[in-house]
């Protein structure tokens, strides 16, 4: 069964996630107050990161980059965009 929380990222009541996709403090933050919808942005968002900057997920220091850019992405800051990439238009 879902659930349904204010999503912080998008500013809606939308489905929350099923578990904490991270651990810690943060992931328990996630969990409370991020979307589906949202993580499956910052989902794609990450891909985008790990392939433009070609970084190794299993690496600490990358892992520590994702990190802190979810953080940004999802709760507001300036997160990095990967230089030269242009997302799909997928509204139209």
């Amino acid at each position: 069964m879902s659930r349904t929380i204010h999503c912080t990222k998008l500013g809606i009541d939308a489905e929350g996630l099923d578990f904490a996709p991270w651990p810690g403090p943060l992931g328990q933050r996630i969990y409370a107050e991020i979307s589906r919808r949202a993580w499956q942005q910052w989902l794609a968002h990450q891909t985008t990161l790990i392939n433009e900057y070609r970084l190794n997920p299993l690496d600490p220091k990358a892992r520590k980059y994702l990190g802190e850019q979810m953080e940004k992405f999802l709760f507001g800051g300036d997160f990095d965009h990967a230089a030269g990439f242009t997302p799909p238009n997928l509204e139209s």
